[in-house]
């Protein structure tokens, strides 16, 4: 028997036209130029993490997955280990600019259209945002396909789009086939399905590094958004548990479920990996221990689904995220 234990991960970086370098906030070491996305923990063929401690140093996710199958990513999951898919995709974004409005399709349209890619339902954690902060998410009352794709034909598409004020510590839902766009100024933590398939309807009618528009996907964007939609508000955290910490539910849908737990100084949460799910923590704010792991704001880690027995310990106050897989 291999031991496993919590890893952690080198990110990946991306460097789109929206980013810029507030993740040194984060204390990240970052090259020059404009940096949009961290992947801190992946395993898609667009970026992949190694593994930065303990015996699987320097191997890459997929082939840690290769190697350990169920026993990294659980049973529950063993859709994806089908499919040779890591389930999940954890990110940090720096908004400098606002984002494309998009959508992203689910599964039965991604497997029917991006061959053996994921559909992509997530959500975001704000980390920071300037006063006034807002995100573009969901449709207009009165939005019927056939209008939207005349804005987009006119370059106007802004009278359908309905947005929603956030401020830092909000978590955002969003399914797939939300229109949505993560507007400027905003640092988000993004939990999502391991995909990589945007399907971009409006990009202000700006440019990109190379003096062109960027390619738009409207028939597909179609196919897939959600006009039910309309004018959504955000959905508040629903408190799971108090016991000398506080736990509280953000989103649950069938690919994952993300909880904020809250500690002080001294407490310790006590959690089994029992070969059903993975866990992924990550902290926010302060800085914990996990089976002896030390994790400050913001980094992640990987426990692996049949690690046993686990402890977070609270080195100084602290707010993470815990993410999992439920049986489907």
């Amino acid at each position: 028997m291999v031991e496993l234990y919590p890893m952690t991960f080198a990110p990946v970086l991306k460097d789109y036209i929206w980013g810029g370098r507030r993740l040194e906030q984060l204390a990240r070491p970052l090259p020059p130029g404009i940096i949009a996305e961290s992947w801190e923990i992946a395993a898609h063929e667009d970026g992949v993490t190694a593994v930065t401690n303990g015996r699987y140093a320097g191997r890459l996710l997929t082939d840690v997955q290769a190697e350990l199958g169920l026993d990294l990513i659980g049973t529950n999951c063993a859709w994806a280990q089908a499919r040779g898919k890591f389930p999940l995709l954890i990110k940090l974004l720096d908004a400098n600019q606002q984002l494309s409005v998009q959508v992203h399709p689910d599964d039965s349209y991604a497997l029917a259209h991006e061959g053996n890619e994921l559909g992509k339902t997530e959500m975001w954690v704000v980390l920071d945002a300037k006063p006034g902060a807002q995100v573009q998410l969901g449709v207009k009352a009165g939005t019927t396909p056939e209008l939207f794709r005349r804005g987009i034909e006119e370059g106007r598409l802004e009278p359908y789009l309905h947005y929603v004020p956030i401020k830092p510590g909000d978590h955002i839902c969003v399914p797939a086939g939300t229109l949505h766009a993560i507007m400027d100024g905003i640092l988000i933590a993004e939990i999502q399905q391991n995909s990589n398939t945007t399907y971009r309807v409006y990009d202000w009618n700006r440019v990109g590094a190379d003096g062109k528009a960027r390619p738009l996907h409207v028939d597909k964007a179609l196919d897939v958004i959600n006009f039910n939609q309309v004018e959504p508000s955000l959905c508040p955290a629903e408190l799971m548990e108090l016991n000398g910490f506080s736990r509280s539910l953000l989103c649950a849908n069938q690919y994952f479920v993300t909880e904020r737990v809250e500690m002080a100084a001294g407490v310790v949460f006590a959690g089994n990996c029992d070969g059903r799910s993975l866990e992924i923590w990550g902290v926010l704010h302060g800085s914990v221990t996990v089976n002896g792991v030390g994790l400050t704001a913001v980094q992640f880690t990987l426990l692996p689904a049949a690690m046993g027995e686990f402890t977070v310990t609270a080195v100084t106050g602290a707010t993470l995220l815990r993410t999992y897989v439920e049986e489907s």
